[in-house]
């Protein structure tokens, strides 16, 4: 799915959203100097997968957070934890490096990626912005609704705490 078609597939499923256009973004420094209307929701998405490459993992979490994979490997059980490549995001996740998102769960058609989510975005406003598949674009979107759209193309989502 590209960002028409989640556009499309937001306004089909009824779900409110609010999108931000903007320059290309390639990590969070570069989306730091993006004006957004609603800066402490952004996501940062982490694609990781362990040393056989057998599982895969998205990680997403407040911009601001860091995420400790020795401490993530320890708590969740999991093998040696590293980025994925290019490689592997463009064949699972059909993304380019910089559009890592939790909507590019959408196109993980074997349901390989378990999905990590803050729970801190489920608090407050439970309001997160993420890519749409594409770093030219922020979407902002109720984080339930996020959840059940995942859940619903059949990927595990767990939500944890991250310091």
């Amino acid at each position: 799915m590209n960002k028409a078609d989640i556009y499309k597939l937001l306004e089909d499923k009824g779900i409110a959203y609010e999108a931000t256009e903007h320059a290309a973004v390639y990590n969070m420094e570069e989306l730091a100097a993006v004006e957004l209307p609603y800066p402490e929701d952004n996501a940062k998405n982490l694609f990781v997968r362990d040393d056989k490459k057998q599982k895969y993992y998205l990680i997403t979490i407040r911009g601001h957070k860091q995420v400790n994979l020795k401490e993530f490997k320890k708590t969740h059980g999991t093998r040696h934890l590293s980025f994925a490549s290019a490689d592997d995001l463009k064949a699972i996740l059909k993304l380019e490096p910089g559009s890592v998102s939790p909507l590019g769960l959408l196109n993980d058609e074997e349901k390989l990626v378990e999905f990590y989510l803050d729970k801190s975005f489920l608090e407050g406003n439970a309001r997160i912005g993420c890519h749409p598949n594409d770093n030219t674009a922020t979407v902002w979107l109720n984080t339930e609704d996020l959840v059940k759209i995942i859940q619903d193309h059949g990927n595990n989502v767990h939500t944890i705490s991250f310091q």
